[in-house]
This record gives structure tokens, sequence and C-alpha cells, in this order.
């Protein structure tokens, strides 16, 4: 058999691109062929299997002199398979070599015949790259991982349209992001190198590193994509691209430089089985990263009963993108997008019932999220909403199948996600577009929430016609937990107000109303903290000393976002009686659950009264820091903080704005460095 008909070459393929953040996985497979007989290089389609081969054998041919034999499986035609192994056993015969055989996904079970056939030849060694596991006795395993990607911000924009796949959404290209920040990332590296081969005159900026960053992380981190994407700098500013990949993945990618990303998703399911092509369909649902129990949840109904799915995603998984040690895959966007399209084209209700079937697990999702915020398991609770946010963001799309009720709920559900870890613009922006499409009357703890938010990060008068419009319909429901939630808005916006007297009443009135056991919000342990804070600025003599810690709930569980507000009320008592080590003792306790919450509004307000006691010991450079690390933090609605009146009488105007503007460029965390745990 000739070696144009068989795909046998003598000689290694030339190098196929620049070989960018792969130097640990050539160690490791270097390594791994200096004494296993048989290696498989698994991944998706383009992530650079068969190029760290290529740069493996070349390098081990230089300096060991390695005799290779390459065999491209990509494109054998099937009546080639038979007299493959045949005429590679004559060829190999006697030789101490190395064979790598390329593609052996498209072999199917076949490639696994062929190389365990081939492995009797006594001095033969076997590189493979694959999709899939050839699963034979004596296999070794590398996965290829993607490129490494900037970290996602931790607030992400919404999809820039409506058919745009979730999870994407288009930056502010006006939006300046340093170049040092993103540039040290294989991925980035990679895409400026082949953008600068299409375009001579692209450079990457402080004005295009934000969009190039978030190009590199749609496209997961994927060599292959990412190429096809640079491809297309001749044509499209990076924010460009990055709008055009969110609205169609595939006819974007398709445009680029070399083989679409569309024929590397059709070769990959042409083999598979049917189940498997049932379930990577199905699996399009998922906005990001998913695990065995969310696919039988969501996949497993019909054709498909919740064991053969996870069996199929077994099977599919060296194929998927996989968080190392989690247990957790996710489909390429380009596979995901290609999926997709095959799901809507699929049998009439398969892909409604399985976005039906996927927001149900969200909206329980959530739900599990409160409960275990509620139930003081605050960390679990955060972390919980975080992993799945992906999904979360998906099924709070109010346009989709759900409506805007759906969206609703689950945008409610996270509640503290918005108000107590940080999230405060992100989920503003879920529930205002979906009460701007909901129907009249629109539901009393959405509209409480959304007054919440405005108010809380934003202009406190934006929130009152939302806070008359939530009475009314808390009123008309029956809410009685909404109406405690709304005294309790009340008082926080007269506290921020200084107006201590009405603050307290308010939140007085939020505790009477408030049921024993609320089904969503904050909970009585965060009402209370709050009028301690009243009180503490009202009468601090009378601030109530608790049994147990501060925050504690009637069954013992702690509630560690009330606590720290307990903590900051308690800080304040001790300033006024002249206790500042106690005062900022409490305030350390407040800010090292506000940090693990990423609390960044309680941080602001014990930044500010830490910046007090630094000006009551005459430091009025560090008070003013502290002041400069939390400026874009704190409330619009609140009061300027009292010592900063201070601090500017204190220092001259130079040095006022030097420490200041010191403070905006440093994180809180590093000024502080007595805040341990």
């Amino acid at each position: 058999m000739g070696e144009a008909g068989s795909g046998v070459r003598q000689a290694v393929p030339a190098e196929l691109s620049s070989f960018i953040g792969r130097e640990r996985e050539l160690t490791a497979l270097a390594s791994l062929l200096a004494t296993e007989r048989l290696v498989t290089l698994t991944g998706p389609a383009g992530i650079g299997k068969t190029r760290l081969a290529v740069r493996t054998v070349r390098t081990l041919g230089d300096r060991d002199g390695l005799d290779a034999v390459w065999v491209e499986l990509a494109g054998l035609p099937e009546r080639c398979w038979d007299g493959l192994r045949a005429d590679l056993a004559d060829r190999l015969a006697g030789r101490e070599a190395l064979l790598v055989l390329d593609g052996c996904e498209q072999l199917g079970e076949a490639g696994a015949r062929l190389a365990a056939g081939l492995l009797r030849l006594p001095g033969l060694r076997i590189l493979a790259t694959s999709q899939r596991r050839l699963r034979i006795a004596g296999e070794a395993v590398l996965a290829v991982p993607p490129l490494s990607v900037p970290t996602a911000p931790s607030v992400q924009p919404l999809p820039s349209s409506p058919s745009a796949l979730p999870g994407l959404g288009a930056p502010d290209p006006a939006r300046r992001f340093p170049v040092a920040d993103v540039a040290g990332y294989a991925a980035v590296r990679l895409f400026a190198e082949r953008a600068r081969g299409a375009d001579p005159f692209f450079e990457l900026t402080d004005r295009n590193a934000g969009a190039v960053a978030a190009l590199c992380r749609a496209l997961d981190g994927i060599p292959g994509a990412l190429e096809l994407a640079a491809g297309r700098s001749h044509q499209f500013a990076p924010a460009q691209a990055l709008r055009r990949l969110g609205s169609d993945p595939l006819g974007f990618l398709a445009g680029g430089a070399g083989r679409s990303t569309r024929v590397d998703a059709e070769r990959s399911l042409r083999l598979a089985s049917p189940a498997e092509r049932l379930l990577w369909e199905r699996l399009s649902v998922f906005a990001g990263s998913f695990d065995r129990a969310a696919v039988a949840e969501v996949c497993g109904f019909g054709a498909l009963t919740p064991d053969t799915a996870v069996e199929a995603l077994l099977r599919l998984a060296p194929g998927l993108l996989a968080d190392a040690g989690r247990g957790r895959y996710r489909l390429p966007l380009s596979v995901r997008a290609y999926a997709a399209r095959r799901l809507a084209q699929g049998p009439a209700g398969d892909g409604a019932t399985t976005a039906r079937r996927h927001r149900e697990r969200c909206r329980v999702v959530a739900e599990r999220a409160a409960q275990l915020w509620r139930a003081g398991a605050q960390r679990e609770a955060r972390a919980l909403a975080l992993r799945e946010l992906p999904e979360l963001r998906a099924a709070m799309n109010p346009l989709a199948a759900g409506g805007p009720g759906a969206a609703l709920e689950i945008a409610v559900s996270l509640w503290f996600l918005w108000s107590a870890c940080g999230m405060a613009a992100e989920g503003r922006r879920h529930v205002e577009r979906a009460l701007a499409v909901h129907p009249a009357p629109r539901p009393a703890r959405a509209l409480w929430l959304a007054a919440w938010l405005v108010a809380a990060f934003g202009e406190s008068d934006g929130a009152d016609p939302l806070l008359v419009e939530a009475w009314t319909e808390a009123v008309h429901e029956g809410e009685d937990a909404c109406l405690a939630y709304l005294a309790h808005l009340r008082g926080t916006i007269a506290l921020w107000e200084d107006r201590y007297e009405d603050a307290a009443a308010e939140y007085r009135e939020g505790l009477e109303l408030l049921p024993a056991d609320p089904e969503f919000g904050p909970g009585r342990e965060a009402l209370r903290a709050a009028h301690t804070l009243a009180v503490a600025r009202t009468d601090p003599a009378s601030v109530p000393v608790e049994d147990g810690p501060p925050g504690s709930a009637p069954d013992g569980s702690v509630d560690l976002w009330a606590r720290s507000w307990v903590s900051y009320a308690h800080a304040l008592v001790q300033r006024h009686e002249g206790h500042p080590a106690r005062a900022r003792s409490e305030l350390l306790s407040a800010l090292r659950t506000q940090f693990a919450l990423d609390d960044t509004l309680g941080q602001a307000f014990s930044a500010e009264l830490l910046a007090e006691l630094e000006a009551d010991q005459g430091r009025y450079a560090e008070a003013a820091r502290l002041l400069g690390a939390v400026s874009r933090t704190r409330p619009h609605a609140a009061s300027a903080p009292r010592v900063q009146h201070t601090v500017r009488a204190r220092l001259t105007p130079e040095a006022f704005r030097a420490a200041y503007s010191s403070g905006m460029r440093t994180p809180l965390r590093e000024l502080l460095p007595d805040l341990t745990g």
C-alpha cells in the first residue's frame, strides 16, 4: 500500500504554527514516551494534540536520533483501514521506532484494534492523538489542556443580543485595560502573534486588551479556534470580533484562516453513536461547565435515560474541556454552537424539553443556594452560586421560554449574590431587564430587590417609585416578609443619610413585620444587625451584648454576613467609649468575613471606620489611603464620610491627593497588614 493511500509518512510533518504555552506538556509527554509503549494525547478538536506530537517527535529526533513514522488517519478512506495494519507491520518489523497515529478517533473501534495489534512488535512504541481514549491495556493518557487565559471579571456583561449564546457578551469597546495584565497568558500571546500575521498593523494595546482577553476566554483557550479568530483581524477589531462571535460563532469562525470549526464538529460527531450524538446536542443548553449529576438531570429523558446519558458523557469526556480534579466538563464554544443548531433542528419538542429541564434545574440550584445562605452556610452558598453562574445567567434571560417570571424567581433567590457578594451591578441588570418586560402587576419580591439594588448601589432617589410600587404589590399579595424588607430598605437609606432615629424606627418595624421563617431574603439576623447598627449611632450604651457569637440564629447557626455588621456596630461603640484597639479588632473581624464573601459594601464602611481610628491617632495619610481604597465601592447615596473633612483639614492639598490616589491604586487588603485568616 503506497503512502498516498495509507497516510503513512516516513518524515514527521513540519511545525504547524508557533509553539506557545506547551512547555509543561512537552516535558510530560517526553517523560511518558521514555517509559510507556502506548501514550494517547486526548482533547477536543483544535486543542493542539497534533502540534504537540509534532514538536515532541521532532525534539526527540534531534536529541536522540529517534526513528519515527507518522500516520495521518484524518480523511483516510475506510477501504484502506483493513490493509493499514499489515502495511505498517511490514514497514516496522525489526525496527526500534515510534509510530505516531494522528487522529485515531476517525477509525472508531478500529483505531484501538490497530494499535493493539501493532504493539505486538517488540521494538515499537506508539504515540496516538485522539478525541477518545483507545481503552486498551497499557495505555497512558495525557489530556492536552487549553492555553491559559486571563481571569474573567467578577461581573460579566449580559449577552449583546437575545440570540447570543449564553455567557457571551461584548465589553465596552472604549474601556481601557492594561496590556500588562493579559500579555503573559499563552492564549493572548498566540492570538496576538497570529493576528499580526493576518494584519501587520495589529498591536495589542490598552484599548483592545480587554476585548482580546474576552475573546480568548470565549474561545476557551483552544489554539485552533484562536487562530481562526485571529485570522480575521484584518477585517474586525477585537471588540467587533467578540460581538460577531457572540451572535454567530460558526459563521464568524468559518470565515477565518484554516479549517472551519464546523468541519471539526461534524467530523467529531460522524463516528459517534446515536446516544452520544443525542447527548452532545442536549449538552448545548449548558452555558458553562457541568458534572455527571447535572447531565443526568437535564439530558436524561426520552431515548436517553439518566444512566445512559452519564455513560455517553464518560465516552465523550476526553473530547470535552475538563476542569482538572473537579469532575466537571464543558463544550467548546464552536462545538456548542453547532450542537445547539442541531438540537433546534432535531425532533419536535426535544430542544424545548431540554431547555425546560435546564431552567428547572437552575431554579432548584438558586433556591438551594438561598437555603444554604439562610442556614448560615454562606461561603458554601456563594461558592455554589458562582460555580453555576453561567447556567443561572442563561436561565435569567427573560426572553427565553420561561419568560420574565421565571427569570425574576431565580434573581430573587440569588439576592445575596447581588447584595452581599459584590455583584450588585450585574444583579441590577438582570432584575431590571426582566421587570421591563413583565406584565402588570409586577411581583413585589422582585420590586423590593430592584429598589434595594438601586438604593444601595445607585441613587436613593431612583428607588422611590420602586418602593411605592413594591409596597402596593406587597400589601395586595399579603407578602409580610416583603413589607419587612421594604422597611429595612427605608431604614438603610435613612442610616446613610445620617437620620439615625428614623433608621432605628424603620428597622424595628421591619423586625415586627418579618415572619419567623421567611421564604426569601436576608432573614431576621440581618435585620437585627441593622437595628443594632442604628442603635450604636443613637444610643451606644444600649447596644446589647449577645449570648454566643453576634449574629447567631436561634437554632445555633451563625449568619456570618449579619455578624460582620454587628461587629461593625460594636466597633462604633468601642470607638465611642475610647477603646481604639478593641474597635480595630472588631473591624478586622468584620473585614475577614467581608473579604471571604466579597462584600464590597461592607468593606467600604469598615475601611472608612478604620480611617476614623487612624485619624484619631493622628495618622492622617494612612486614613486618606483607606478612604481612597474604597472610594469606588461605597454607595453613592451615603453621606460623605465625616473623617474625610478631618483628614483634608490636617493634610496639605498635595499630601491628601497623593495619599488618596495611592489608596485608589492599592487593593484594600494590602493596606491592612494585620488582617489574617
